[in-house]
C-alpha cells in the first residue's frame, strides 16, 4: 500500500527548500558533530512511521545542506537543477525503472534514445555516434577511453576485452599538463596508469600548445590516444581543437575531448568559436548536471565510432532478454549493468528549453561571469588572472600592507564562505592561490552577481 503521507511530507520538504534558495545563506549552518548527533544514534528494533522518518530527516539534514542549487553558488562547476528537471527526477524515482534492458523499462530505453539524438544534434556531433548516460564526467571519460582502447588495440590485432592488457602492445597516451584529474583516474581504472601519459606544455591560459603536441606525438611509436580539453577547470580556456586534431590525425591518433562543461559552448553562437574543430574528434565526455542544469548522476559519453563503444561496453547472459539491435539495451553502452533511468531528466530539460533556451543559459552564465570579473578587477588590490572566455573567473587579492597575497587570498575565500551571501572555492593557478568563481546556475541573475561581488569586496576589505 502506498504511504501517501510519506510522499506528501517529502514534497513539502522539497518545496520548502527550493523556495528558500533565493534568500537563504549559501553556506551550511552547522558542524559535522552536530549533524552526527541529530542524524545518528542506534538503529531501532521496531522502526517508525515513514512520514515521521521523512519529516525528521528533512529537519535534521536542513542545517547541513549547502545551497549549491541556489543562484549565488559559484563553487566548482555545479549547475542548479531546473524545476522541470527536478520534477522529471521525482518521476524517475517514483517509476523506479531499471535502465539496463529495454525489456526492464521500454519507456526509459526509448527516452534515452531520443535524448541522445537531441544531444548530438544540439552539440553538432555526428548523428550516428554512440551515446552512453553515466554518473558524471569521471565515468564519461572512462567510457570513452575504453572505446578508444578497444579501437586502437584492435587496429594492431589485439582483442583487449578478451585478452586483457598483459602482453598487449603499448598504448601511448598524450595529454596536456592542464588535464583534469578525472582523466588520470580513468586511465588508472583502464589499466593504462596515471603516471604513464606524456604531458604536453600549455600556454598561459591553460590551452594545450599544438607545437608541443606535435613534438610529443613524434616520440610515440604505436597506437596513441590524445586527450584534449575544452573548458579548463580553472580558467575556462579551451584547447585549440582544429590544431590538436590535425596533429593527431597526422600520427593516426585517437582524439578524446574532456568537455565536462566547455562542450556546451557548441550550443551558443557567441561562444562556439572557442571550440571550433571539436566536432572532428573521436570521442567526447560531458556533464548534463553541470551546464544543462539537471540533477546529479548524469554524465554523457559520446563516441564517433558507435561500434567501438558497443564492443567495449556490451555484455551478455543467457537470462538477459535483449532486443537484438531492434531496440536500445542501455547496458550495452555504459559500464553499469543496472542503473537509474537518467534519460528522463535530460529529455524533459531539452524539451522544455529548446535550442534557444540552452543557448541562452550558456550565454547568460558567461555574461554574468564577465560582469563579476569587471567589477572585481575595478577594485584596488584585486586582480583577475584569466581571460574570462566562458564561465570561470580567477581572482587574486593583495593586502594593502603588501603582505602575503597567497595567505590573504585564501583568507578572503574563507571569509566569503563563512559570510553565506555566496559560496565559491579556492584553487591554485600557476603556483599561486586564487579565488575561483564558476557561474553555472540557471537562476543566477545580474542582481545575484552584484550582491555577491559586494560580499567578496567586503570580505577583502576587512
Amino acid at each position: 500500500m502506498i504511504d501517501q503521507a510519506a510522499l506528501d511530507a517529502a514534497a513539502r520538504a522539497a518545496r520548502r527548500f527550493l523556495t528558500s534558495l533565493p534568500d537563504r545563506p549559501v553556506a551550511p549552518r552547522t558542524t559535522a558533530a552536530a549533524l552526527r548527533a541529530s542524524l545518528g544514534g542506534p538503529l531501532s528494533d521496531a522502526g517508525m512511521p515513514a512520514a515521521q522518518v521523512i519529516e525528521e530527516l528533512a529537519q535534521a539534514a536542513e542545517p547541513g545542506l549547502l545551497a549549491s542549487a541556489g543562484p549565488r553558488f559559484f563553487g566548482f562547476v555545479i549547475g542548479g537543477s531546473l524545476p522541470v528537471a527536478v520534477a522529471a527526477d521525482w518521476l524517475t524515482a517514483a517509476w523506479d525503472q531499471n535502465a539496463g534492458l529495454y525489456a526492464a523499462g521500454p519507456a526509459a530505453s526509448v527516452v534515452e534514445e531520443v535524448a541522445a539524438g537531441w544531444l548530438l544534434d544540439l552539440l553538432g556531433l555526428p548523428p550516428d555516434a554512440g551515446v552512453g548516460f553515466v554518473t558524471g564526467c569521471q565515468m564519461a571519460n572512462f567510457t570513452c577511453l575504453a572505446a578508444a582502447r578497444h579501437a586502437l588495440l584492435r587496429r594492431v590485432g589485439w582483442n583487449v576485452e578478451a585478452r586483457g592488457l598483459q602482453g598487449a602492445p603499448r598504448l601511448h597516451v598524450v595529454l596536456s599538463e592542464e588535464a583534469h584529474s578525472t582523466v588520470f583516474m580513468a586511465l588508472r581504472l583502464l589499466g593504462l596508469g596515471a603516471e604513464t601519459p606524456m604531458r604536453v606544455a600549455a600556454d598561459a591560459q591553460g590551452r594545450m600548445r599544438p607545437d608541443a603536441l606535435a613534438d610529443a606525438l613524434a616520440r610515440c611509436d604505436g597506437p596513441t590516444v590524445v586527450c584534449a580539453q575544452v573548458g579548463n577547470v580553472n580558467s575556462g580556456a579551451c584547447d585549440p581543437m582544429s590544431d590538436v586534431v590535425a596533429a593527431a590525425r597526422a600520427h593516426g591518433a585517437w582524439v578524446h575531448v574532456d568537455g565536462a562543461f566547455g562542450l556546451w559552448a557548441r550550443t551558443a553562437e557567441r561562444r562556439r568559436g572557442l571550440v571550433a574543430g571539436v566536432e572532428t574528434a573521436d570521442s567526447w565526455a560531458t556533464d548534463a548536471h553541470k551546464w544543462l542544469n539537471v540533477p546529479y548522476d548524469n554524465g554523457v559519453a559520446i563516441v564517433r565510432e558507435a561500434a567501438a563503444l558497443h564492443a567495449a561496453m556490451a555484455v551478455g547472459g543467457e537470462y538477459l532478454i535483449k532486443g537484438a539491435g531492434e531496440v536500445r539495451d542501455e547496458l550495452d553502452w555504459v559500464p553499469e549493468f543496472s542503473r537509474r533511468a537518467r534519460g528522463f531528466t535530460v529529455y524533459a530539460t531539452l524539451r522544455a528549453l529548446g535550442r534557444r533556451g540552452v543557448a541562452e543559459l550558456i550565454e547568460r552564465s558567461c555574461d554574468i561571469a564577465r560582469r563579476m570579473a569587471d567589477r572585481l578587477a575595478a577594485a584596488p588590490g584585486v586582480a583577475v588572472l584569466n581571460d574570462v572566455v566562458l564561465n570561470q573567473v580567477l581572482v587574486r587579492f593583495t593586502p594593502a600592507d603588501g603582505g602575503d597575497a597567497d595567505a590573504f587570498t585564501r583568507d578572503v575565500v574563507s571569509r566569503v564562505q563563512a559570510d553565506g551571501t555566496c559560496w565559491l572555492s579556492g584553487s591554485t593557478w600557476h603556483g599561486v592561490a586564487v579565488m575561483r568563481i564558476s557561474v553555472s546556475n540557471w537562476a543566477t541573475s545580474e542582481a545575484d552577481a552584484d550582491r555577491s561581488v559586494a560580499a567578496i569586496l567586503r570580505a577583502a576589505a576587512r
